[in-house]
Order: C-alpha cells, then sequence, then structure tokens
C-alpha cells in the first residue's frame, strides 16, 4: 500500500476519542481492587491545606510519612534518587541520592486522625510502605522522562481530562474515583498535566528492595 493510500485508509475510519478520558490499563500500570472515598479524601486535602503550604522546588508536596521522629523536612524526603537520559548520548545518568524507603515508617504525627491516616493503614496492612505524599502537578507541566529505584501507588485526588500518566510506551489517564493504582515506576515514566486545573495525587512508595543500577 503507498503512502498515500495508506493516509486515506486511515482518514475513512472516525477518530477514537472516548477511550482517551478513563483508565486503560497496560504493562506497568493498572487498578487494584482496594479503593477509598473521594469525598473523603477530597476534604481530608483541604483541611490539610487550610493549615499547611506545599513544599519543595519544580514541584509540590506536602510528606505524609517521615523517618522516626524527623522534625525537619529534608530534599530527600520529597524527591531521591531518579536515573534518566540527558543528553544525544543516550547514557543514562543517576541524580540524588538513594532513598531508604523502609525508613519512612512514621505517619506525620500533624495528619493524625485524618482520613488520610486511615489511607495509610489500609495501605501499610497490605504493602511496605515507605515515603507517602501529596503531589500536585500544576497546569500545563511534565515530569522528566526518567526511572525510580522502586514503584509507586497512585491515589488520584483531583484531577482533568488532560492529566496523563505514562510507564515506557503505554499512556493513559487516571481518574479520581477513589481508586488506588499500581505504577511500576521502575520503568521510564513521566507524568503531564496538559489541563486547566491541579493534578493532585497521593502517591506511596513501596519499600520493596530498590533497583540500584
Amino acid at each position: 500500500m503507498s503512502d498515500q493510500a495508506a493516509v486515506e485508509a486511515e482518514l475513512a475510519d472516525p477518530p477514537e476519542t472516548q477511550s482517551v478520558a478513563g483508565f486503560v490499563p497496560g504493562p506497568g500500570i493498572w487498578r487494584l481492587d482496594l479503593s477509598f472515598d473521594l469525598a473523603k479524601l477530597q476534604k481530608a486535602l483541604s483541611d490539610i491545606l487550610g493549615v499547611t503550604g506545599w513544599q519543595g522546588e519544580g514541584f509540590k508536596a506536602i510528606p505524609l510519612t517521615r523517618r522516626q521522629g524527623a522534625e525537619q523536612v529534608t530534599a530527600n524526603d520529597l524527591s531521591g534518587r531518579y536515573t534518566l537520559r540527558v543528553d544525544d548520548s543516550y547514557e543514562e545518568v543517576m541524580r540524588e541520592e538513594l532513598v531508604d524507603e523502609r525508613a519512612y515508617s512514621e505517619f506525620v504525627p500533624d495528619f493524625r486522625g485524618t482520613y488520610l491516616e486511615t489511607v495509610h493503614q489500609e495501605l501499610s496492612a497490605r504493602f511496605p510502605i515507605g515515603r507517602m505524599r501529596i503531589l500536585c502537578k500544576d497546569v500545563l507541566t511534565c515530569n522528566s522522562w526518567h526511572r525510580d529505584p522502586e514503584p509507586r501507588l497512585h491515589i488520584p485526588i483531583h484531577t482533568n481530562p488532560g492529566s496523563l500518566f505514562v510507564v515506557n510506551h503505554h499512556c493513559t489517564h487516571l481518574p479520581a474515583d477513589g481508586s488506588v493504582y499500581f505504577t511500576d515506576t521502575r520503568r521510564y515514566h513521566t507524568a503531564m498535566n496538559g489541563g486547566e486545573d491541579q493534578r493532585v495525587h497521593i502517591v506511596a512508595a513501596l519499600a520493596y528492595p530498590p533497583v540500584t543500577a
């Protein structure tokens, strides 16, 4: 088939536009059976933002777990080791220090008694939970194309149809409906917010033995 015929054959079928507004599982990303009450999640977030602000530079975060007794938030509490390719050599480069996720076993005392503590308890009953943060992605922004040492769980609190998550070659939207999504962020991935509202997720690192290479 010639290039012209191939293009004309494609144009003969109307574009499919519905599935992109929902979740489509793929390699390295799927929905768990566990779920939470979205209204309670949103209220807990609103209550927290009433007493504290976002932390971090280049992205917005609120840590929900910490190292035992640690009262000061460090750069590694908010970020940590990641690997990416930075130039046309395509060689991998590691950035920042490797984080011991197992050390983040204490839920931040200021947030005890909130629904977010219930979320932490439910997750911890099923998985080894490390750093658990609320992450906010502003409108029209994108993360770097990178991989992390550990996989993560995502619980969307606020999102929009233009917010997408990409793992290797699979791209999908994560609706905010109380669902918990497993994301194998040991693979290359990125998150983008191409919408007109902020994207806010709870992100919990799974403290399995990390990838170190």
